[in-house]
């Protein structure tokens, strides 16, 4: 297997340099302190956000602001720039990031372009103007990486057709007719697909066509055809314009594949079954420099990275309907083979009850092990919180999980409670004060709790009023004026312009991003059939294109009462979901997991699922102010979560 190279830094900024042992009595002028402060800016952001330090001093490398990928700058519009100032060395450009890093011959090429670049405005690929900070870097390192493969089943055929029938085909298109009543594939279309029939492109002649037309910037969310609606193979030809499409394995593995125009995209067994495959809405896409690299995987070589501009996108998917069940080897994502799963939403306290104890309970009593080898690093906002509480005082963390927040602040009397026995277990080989209950009733005694913590548990509550009742039970244990925290994950992934830290930790074969949004805004569908076929839903699967359909906060996603299943690290479109659980260790027999089998030559184990209600900016504030008796002293947001402070009055 080959290698790839993943940006790496360790790196510091400047302002001006200078001679450190000699003060400078040089005056700054208006022009010059403005440059300055942009650069300080620049500098913070970077060792803020990306860990990259900066120098005072001349070095052959530079950090170039504002002159990335991420800011639509491309390698072509750039790299002259910087050509200007002397022999470059390498230019690096990491995907989807705001910067690049720069490495010139000399130390003295780099000065000259950090005197003459400085606050230079250049325009990007938008047209817009961009103007760029340098700042001298000691080093830029480089790690290695595997080189992820394409998805086991997937295949990309480069120019399937001619130019000349690409052009019949987009003819053949009637974007303004009824389509309703069309039942025939266009005669293009058969002699095409009998031509891949007879050269081994393609097994079986498909019997459905759906057409889509992309302008840039739209795109279609991560998705899995429906099993039970067509066969084994689908195949898609994209015409007028290349796309890069992702594909991604439950396990957060994302494989972003280059479509050239004129291209067949042929999806067969896992790839087709397992792997979700999507278009980020975007205007340009990260691609290969490199003239010779057209179809497959966009690597992470920053060396050999650029922007590529959209055109306008036509896709031509066949398939073939099927008309038996699927009896595939994923039952966990097969809607043939799934008896529980998803499992839908509660229509009753006795169903909500029944959720809970199959996508929450069961499943943490299994993976207890596993999930508390991941929790160990305590967060700053709960430990401050902590800390803070008077000496002696008694506290409750109830939904204690391993218990890594018992031993914060020895001077307080912390007792936990879990749901899980296996929990527990753990809580007390460590010495902690813990014992099993539910949330909605814990034996201690109303009113004699100083303070309570309820860190990521009220959202495994399947209704409102569970919800609300788990609120009020906290409130029954405090005191008058005793103080509870509450910790709930926010539908809001990204908030004020950024990401949490559990979007920033998608592993990408690139790190690239992983904005999958709904677009509504592709220009028309058609779907053809040959005759005696039925219809037949194109659009719906386990994570289907309607599951993101929500309209937001204030819509109940149920459409069709089934909770969808919530591809990991990667933006909510869902209040109520089941989130995966990849296990590693022993499971045991249980009609809840499925062994997905290898990703290349790993095996990812089995997956659970959990139940999840997200909490939308405002819904846990509102909850909490339905109870009697207390007071919210703060309300904020911390790394992907909705956080209330509240004391009882």
């Amino acid at each position: 297997m080959g290698n790839v190279v993943q940006f790496f830094s360790n790196m510091a900024a400047p302002g001006i340099v200078m001679d450190s042992n000699h003060q400078s009595n040089y005056k700054l002028s208006k022009t010059e302190k403005k440059l300055l402060r942009k650069q300080i800016k620049a500098r913070h952001t970077l060792l803020r956000h990306e860990g990259i330090e900066t120098v005072s001093y001349a070095t052959q490398s530079l950090i170039v602001a504002n002159g990335g990928l991420g800011n639509q700058v491309s390698r072509n519009q750039l790299l002259p720039v910087l050509e200007k100032c002397g022999l470059v060395d390498a230019l690096l450009m990491p995907p989807n990031k705001p910067y690049s890093c720069v490495r010139y011959k000399t130390v003295e090429e780099s000065k000259t372009a950090y005197d003459t670049l400085n606050g230079k405005e250049i325009v990007d690929d938008l047209g817009q103007k961009i103007i760029l900070y340098l700042n001298f870097v000691e080093k830029a390192q480089w790690k290695e990486l595997g080189l992820q493969a394409l998805p086991p089943g997937l295949k990309v055929i480069e120019e399937i057709i001619s130019s000349e029938d690409e052009k019949m085909l987009l003819e053949s298109v009637n974007w303004t007719e009824d389509t309703e009543n069309q039942n025939c594939l266009p005669d293009i279309c058969e002699s095409i697909l009998e031509k891949w029939l007879k050269e081994g492109f393609i097994k079986h002649k498909p019997d459905q066509l759906t057409i889509n037309q992309y302008e840039p910037g739209h795109g279609i969310p991560a998705h899995i055809d429906t099993h039970s609606a067509f066969e084994d193979e689908i195949i898609s030809l994209s015409l007028g314009s290349e796309i890069v499409m992702d594909f991604k394995h439950p396990d957060g593995m994302t494989v972003p594949v280059m479509l050239p125009c004129r291209s067949l995209l042929v999806m067969t067994g896992e790839s087709r079954y397992l792997w979700t495959h999507g278009i980020t809405p975007r205007k340009f896409d990260t691609v290969q420099a490199s003239k010779g690299h057209k179809s497959g995987i966009i690597t992470s070589d920053v060396e050999d990275l650029t922007l590529n501009k959209r055109g306008i996108r036509t896709s031509f998917t066949f398939r073939k309907v099927r008309q038996t069940p699927c009896n595939c080897s994923y039952p966990l994502v097969c809607d043939s083979q799934m008896k529980e799963t998803p499992a839908s939403f509660p229509e009753s306290d006795k169903e909500a009850l029944q959720l809970e104890q199959d996508y929450v309970h069961r499943v943490y009593e299994e993976i207890a092990r596993h999930f508390s080898s991941t929790r160990h690093t305590p967060w700053p906002h709960i430990v401050e919180f902590l800390k803070a509480l008077p000496s002696g005082s008694l506290v409750a963390d109830i939904g204690c999980g391993n218990g890594k927040y018992l031993g914060i602040n020895n001077e307080l009397y912390m007792i936990g409670c879990d749901h899980s026995q296996n929990l527990v277990d753990i809580c007390r080989e460590r010495q902690y004060q813990a014992f099993v209950c539910d949330a909605l009733a814990v034996p201690i005694r109303s009113g004699s709790c100083d303070a309570c913590i309820s860190i990521a548990v009220i959202h495994h509550f399947a209704t409102a009023e569970r919800r609300v009742a788990a609120l009020q039970e906290l409130v029954r244990l405090l005191r008058p004026g005793g103080k509870a925290l509450i910790y709930v994950w926010a539908m809001e992934q990204e908030y004020n312009k950024k990401k949490s830290k559990y979007l920033r930790e998608n592993r990408t074969s690139q790190g690239m991003k992983e904005e999958i949004s709904n677009d509504a805004s592709v220009q028309e569908l058609l779907v053809k059939q040959l005759p005696n076929v039925g219809n037949q839903d194109s659009a719906h699967s386990v994570s289907s294109i309607n599951d993101f359909q929500d309209g937001g906060c204030n819509s109940k996603n149920v459409a069709n009462s089934k909770l969808p299943i919530h591809t990991n690290r990667t933006s909510f479109h869902s209040q109520d979901l089941l989130v995966p659980w990849h296990f590693k260790g022993n499971p045991g027999k249980d009609k809840r997991v499925e062994p997905f089998g290898p990703l290349g030559s790993r095996d990812p184990g089995p997956v659970f699922h959990r139940y999840y209600h997200v909490f939308c900016e405002g819904e846990l504030e509102a909850a909490c102010r339905t109870l009697n008796n207390i007071s919210i002293l703060q309300s904020y947001y911390d790394q992907g979560n909705w956080c209330v402070i509240l004391q009882k009055v």
